[in-house]
């Protein structure tokens, strides 16, 4: 068993790799551009909040 291990490791790593393709990305749909539209009138709000809170004390 040990002799396999240290075979595996002599062994050239690029005969085992695969060839590399480079994703392509993807258009961004409207309905992506909907969510992050209402997450960042969130975030906004939740910033007014947080600073409303916090200027009371």
């Amino acid at each position: 068993m040990k002799r396999f291990f240290a075979l595996a490791l002599l062994a050239p790593s690029s005969a085992f790799a695969a060839s590399f393709e480079r994703p392509i990305p993807q258009p961004q749909t409207e309905a992506a551009e909907f969510w992050f539209l209402a997450a960042s009138i969130a975030l906004i709000i939740s910033l007014g909040l947080v600073q409303y809170l916090v200027s009371r004390r």
